[in-house]
């Protein structure tokens, strides 16, 4: 019998000990897609306790709260903050199996040293211990980063961000880059005429245009595009339902823009026709940049009303969708295909009836100009478990080029999540070692298949994003 998360981890074979002591774990990390808060990088926050640093806008134990019985005044309320960690302590055993079990203490080895299993019996020393830290230097935000070797890092920004905080990191470096990824989102949200003309309302002020057209609206964001390029800004990414390509004319969409901007209601029609018209655009502005376009589709949000009444958006009440996907994806990407506008791109699945599909569809589009231009992305919110991280490496293995893929994210709020690219690391390891000692993989290649995995766990993105 193993030891619970010692330093093999994951690993059951010898040839996947040797992929990843000796491959996978001494490549730094890129963590291209994450939605941590840009100002906590820029200013180093200090967390007050861990409470703080590991409940707050954590959706995924929010979640895993609810389900064990938790109270919302120890999840999202005014609780007091140890009461919560105790909360989250008493959740802990329940999660077995669940990769927060794994994630928790992965979390808790790295970032802080600690190898205790957390539980109401050790919760009141682990808290005390882990708050000790984060008072100290080494455990503000920047130190955090550091300590897990964070070379690069985009953060979720929209169109109308200063990126001030982006600016402030680059003219006072201190190890990791950050940098802005475009995320236009709300810039297609017609379908609430109220608050989308707020939100263009605060894209003229922050473009310097008055917005009346459609034509006025595309201005204003390539004003936006450029001033996010200016800052570094090399990548986009747009988490849509999935993918349009509903045939549309320019007089539509102004059409459409213009009872919007009216304030009037516009139909499911007219909207699939602004979505693809929309998402043809960024895709257009993309490319003329040189830029790496990422498309997350399929998350059904917002889906418990009263919680979302409460609390607003993000606070654990997102799920899998069901949507069709394949016939409008081919349309929009064999368009920009056609027009010789398409950028390098990612896409991404929810939904895991999808793996083959988003891989298959993909690859229609790979052109010879680029390695993995379009790629299928990493296993994403729901699906970034073992068997997730498992199924998703299975479908590019079985369909596409696992060589070519530019490996794992956090897509977390957290300055804890950096293990998650470990625990990512060490399935990949296993996946190949069992595939070498099964003869399945030829143990004569182990120095490609070894650089195969720094090239997953790190080179590839870099070339990729040109990071």
């Amino acid at each position: 019998m193993k030891n619970f998360m010692d330093s093999n981890f994951l690993l059951e074979t010898d040839t996947a000990q040797e992929l990843y002591h000796n491959y996978a774990a001494k490549m730094p990390v890129i963590d291209y897609h994450c939605h941590l808060n840009p100002s906590m990088v820029a200013e180093n926050y200090q967390f007050k306790d861990l409470t703080e640093i590991w409940l707050g806008g954590d959706h995924y134990k929010w979640r895993a709260m609810r389900a064990n019985g938790i109270p919302e005044k120890y999840i999202t309320g005014n609780a007091p903050s140890y009461e919560k960690f105790r909360k989250w302590a008493e959740t802990m055993p329940y999660t077995m199996r669940n990769p927060l079990y794994h994630w928790t203490h992965l979390e808790l080895s790295r970032v802080f040293g600690v190898d205790k299993i957390l539980n109401p019996a050790t919760a009141a020393s682990i808290y005390e211990e882990c708050t000790a830290k984060l008072q100290t230097e080494e455990f503000r935000a920047q130190g955090i980063m550091k300590k897990m070797r964070v070379e690069t890092v985009c953060t979720t920004d929209d169109p109308i961000d200063s990126l001030e905080y982006h600016k402030a990191v680059a003219a006072h470096p201190f190890g990791t880059r950050m940098l802005p990824a475009w995320r236009p989102d709300k810039a297609m949200a017609i379908e609430n005429p109220v608050t989308y003309n707020k939100y263009l309302e605060k894209l003229e002020q922050a473009a310097d245009v008055s917005i009346s057209t459609f034509s006025d609206l595309i201005k204003a964001l390539r004003i936006r595009h450029d001033y996010f390029a200016s800052v570094g800004c090399c990548v986009s990414d747009h988490g849509i339902s999935t993918f349009y390509a509903t045939p549309y004319t320019p007089a539509e969409l102004e059409s459409i823009f213009k009872k919007v901007r009216e304030g009037k209601t516009v139909s499911k029609e007219e909207i699939l026709k602004f979505y693809s018209g929309m998402i043809y655009e960024f895709a257009k502005m993309n490319y003329e940049k040189n830029w790496v376009q990422q498309f997350h589709i399929g998350a059904n949000r917002n889906n418990n009303m009263r919680l979302f009444k409460e609390l607003g958006p993000d606070i654990g009440c997102d799920a899998i969708g069901d949507y069709e996907v394949a016939v409008a994806f081919n349309r929009f990407f064999s368009r920009l295909d056609e027009e010789g506008i398409l950028a390098k791109t990612i896409v991404y699945n929810l939904n895991p009836r999808d793996n083959e599909l988003m891989v298959a569809n993909a690859y229609n589009f790979n052109d010879g100009t680029v390695p993995g231009k379009m790629q299928y992305g990493a296993a994403w919110w729901f699906l970034d478990q073992q068997t997730g991280i498992e199924n998703q490496l299975n479908a590019l293995s079985n369909l596409g080029l696992l060589s070519r893929f530019v490996g794992m994210l956090t897509d977390s709020r957290s300055f804890l999540s950096y293990p998650r690219h470990e625990y990512f690391r060490r399935i990949l390891c296993n996946i190949l070692g069992h595939e070498v000692e099964n003869g399945e993989l030829p143990v004569s290649e182990m120095p490609f298949i070894g650089k195969m995995v720094e090239d997953i766990s790190y080179n590839n993105a870099k070339n990729y994003f040109r990071f």
